[in-house]
């Protein structure tokens, strides 16, 4: 059975967006994933379909009900499948060392938020996990939702042409991934490290994992051991 995915959002025609292109827009083709758009506003309130109201003690902004989105949820959730909401304050989407977040079983139902968030009630009502794709804030959570399934659909079988490809990549082992290098041998003065020409298979990895360590010291030291997260 192919892995399954039900987006639940006000924006349907965000989707496939770019997983309807290249790796991804291919694997979609054949079937090897599935993608289906749930608007929340078709289970909205009264006859011009709310789905927001004002926040509970007071501010800016509007938060979506939590009666709509799990009216939403129900609809989209007959059969055992994890259920994750893309939000700011929450966990990474990748877990350094193990992969995407909700790339295993059959699938997974994502609820994008949108206005000032979702009703806490049905975020715990439901059991949805929240995750982020970084310390920063968007307009809703369907760009968190296309990087998610971007994440997992190109580790599902058959996906990747080669399917070692994505055995060395950034996170995986803990680690940022080492440069890469490629034709011409000398561009703009600059040369191929010569290890990487020499032919020397030990040589040549010991090489890449000197290098992933000393990017991650640079660039993300929060993930080398020892180190909070």
């Amino acid at each position: 059975m192919s892995f399954r995915a039900s987006i639940l959002t006000l924006y349907p025609e965000m989707f496939p967006g770019p997983l309807g292109v290249s790796l991804a827009g291919r694997a979609l083709e054949r079937g090897d994933f599935s993608l289906e758009t749930v608007q929340i506003r078709d289970f909205g309130i009264g006859r011009h379909r709310m789905v927001d109201d004002t926040p509970s003690g007071g501010g800016a902004g509007m938060v979506m009900r939590s009666d709509v989105v799990a009216a939403a949820l129900d609809h989209a959730l007959p059969r055992p499948t994890p259920a994750a909401h893309p939000d700011e304050p929450a966990r990474p989407a990748v877990d350094p060392g193990t992969g995407p977040r909700a790339g295993g079983g059959r699938g997974a139902v994502i609820v994008c938020g949108r206005f000032e968030g979702v009703d806490e009630r049905v975020i715990a009502g439901r059991g949805l996990e929240e995750i982020s794709i970084g310390d920063y804030i968007l307009s809703g959570g369907e760009v968190g939702a296309l990087v998610l399934l971007d994440a997992v659909v190109r580790l599902l079988p058959g996906v990747m042409g080669n399917a070692v490809s994505g055995d060395a990549e950034s996170f995986e082992g803990g680690l940022l991934e080492h440069p890469h290098y490629t034709r011409p041998a000398e561009w703009e003065g600059r040369t191929i490290p010569p290890v990487l020409t020499s032919g020397d298979h030990g040589a040549v990895a010991r090489w890449r994992y000197a290098e992933a360590e000393r990017l991650t010291r640079e660039r993300r030291p929060d993930l080398l051991p020892g180190k909070s997260r």
